[in-house]
């Protein structure tokens, strides 16, 4: 794939998508203030928010849509392009070590934030009775269910649900064929790779949907909660991106060693991805823009190809983080001490669990209800959760986003690969 070059558009997109989550905001209160009076019941709020959901669910349907022939052909033109097992081999292998690392790093200190802060216990408000139904999906993390979200029955099945792990298990296998094969694979690969400009054109049409779709997520939120739930749970809140933004510091320290002054444009090349999560609260949102900005940067393309794909379902590090939070939040607002043991084992517990849900629904929260009921937790005080989940949601995304930034930006120097 070429390098894409660079022009002043990125910047007038960025703009556009932060005036509308600025918009979104005061549009959302205005609602709430003038239609929310009487809760959630308001039929006119209601519809408004409805209204709102759809043009926020057609920007994402419309992501989703590009990204499983992007991921697919991107990775598959990456391997063959690379042409030898060993090389795909050494980048996963350098790729999975850093997921592993910033993962653990995250759950840690998530842990020793939430020991100091101790949000829970200063959360004056009723709690649900122990034993209310959360109204999430029984999905159990479980081993077979790990395997089941990794290998592919069926690419097409695969494609159609947009399961990001098995694609990149069924593109590798492909592009590693492509490559055994040399001159007889080579029209195929020359055909993915005009497939992945393509898409990645078809996803510069998308992107001028963006500010619409963030300015509907965010007053969607505000109107129904206002501004006022702030209020409620200010101190989690709070607390809880005030970790998000310790953890970047910290990853951005880190790549600062290897990537020297760079890590400061490859900030300004990241930051409508991030805008976008953060606004959708949803990092899959991002992902093909940020393949196109990551490229632009100077990450090598087969690189990308293989990395972001992978992070997408290894190196969550905001989910993590909100994982560690949300557990030990819910165990102090019901006055049960967690010695740290049960704490260092409930860390194991999620760093593997959280794999086994790839492509489930709200699957934080599903992951957060089973290790509750591991350790004795009322699942109920999930409900404590819900009201807030989508402004939590909103930072974990962006997190998850520059989490995967740092890792692809370091593992193609790591290749040498960095231009």
């Amino acid at each position: 794939m070429t390098t894409h070059p660079q022009n002043p558009q990125p910047n007038r997109q960025t703009l556009y998508v932060a005036i509308a989550l600025m918009l979104g905001i005061a549009v959302g209160e205005l609602l709430n203030l003038t239609l929310g009076s009487a809760g959630t019941s308001n039929p006119a709020l209601n519809q408004i928010v409805e209204v709102f959901s759809i043009l926020t669910d057609i920007f994402l349907r419309l992501v989703k849509m590009i990204i499983a022939p992007l991921v697919f052909s991107t990775l598959v033109v990456g391997m063959a392009k690379m042409g030898d097992i060993q090389t795909v081999g050494r980048i996963g292998v350098k790729a999975l070590l850093w997921f592993f690392s910033a993962s653990l790093f995250s759950l840690l200190l998530g842990m020793l934030l939430v020991n100091v802060f101790e949000p829970g216990s200063a959360l004056h408000i009723a709690l649900p009775a122990i034993g209310t139904e959360t109204g999430l999906p029984q999905v159990k993390p479980t081993l077979s269910s790990f395997v089941a979200h990794i290998f592919p029955k069926s690419i097409v099945e695969a494609m159609s649900s947009n399961e990001i792990l098995q694609i990149v298990v069924f593109a590798l296998f492909f592009g590693i064929a492509c490559a055994s094969l040399g001159e007889l694979a080579r029209p195929t690969v020359k055909l993915l790779d005009s497939l992945s400009h393509i898409m990645l054109k078809v996803t510069g049409y998308v992107m001028h949907y963006a500010p619409v779709a963030v300015f509907s997520a965010i007053a969607s939120v505000i109107a129904q909660h206002g501004i006022g739930v702030l209020l409620t749970y200010g101190k989690f809140i709070g607390e809880f991106y005030l970790g998000l933004l310790l953890l970047c510091s910290l990853l951005g320290c880190v790549s600062l060693l290897f990537l020297g002054r760079r890590v400061v444009s490859l900030l300004r090349h990241i930051r409508e991805p991030m805008l976008l999560a953060f606004g959708t609260a949803s990092s899959e949102s991002a992902y093909p823009k940020l393949l196109q900005q990551l490229e632009r940067f100077g990450c090598d393309e087969k690189v990308c190809g293989l990395v972001l794909p992978l992070g997408y379902s290894f190196n969550l590090d905001g989910s993590m983080m909100y994982m560690t939070f949300a557990v030990l939040f819910i165990a102090q607002a019901y006055g049960i001490d967690m010695p740290l043991t049960d704490q260092l084992i409930m860390l194991l517990v999620l760093l593997f669990t959280s794999k086994g849900v790839a492509g489930v629904p709200r699957a934080s929260l599903i992951v957060i209800a089973g290790t509750l009921s591991m350790f004795h937790i009322p699942e109920a005080g999930l409900l404590l959760l819900l009201g807030i989940d989508q402004i939590l949601d909103m930072g974990r995304s962006a997190t998850n986003v520059f989490g995967n930034s740092i890792a692809a930006a370091l593992v193609s120097k790591w290749e040498k690969a960095l231009r």
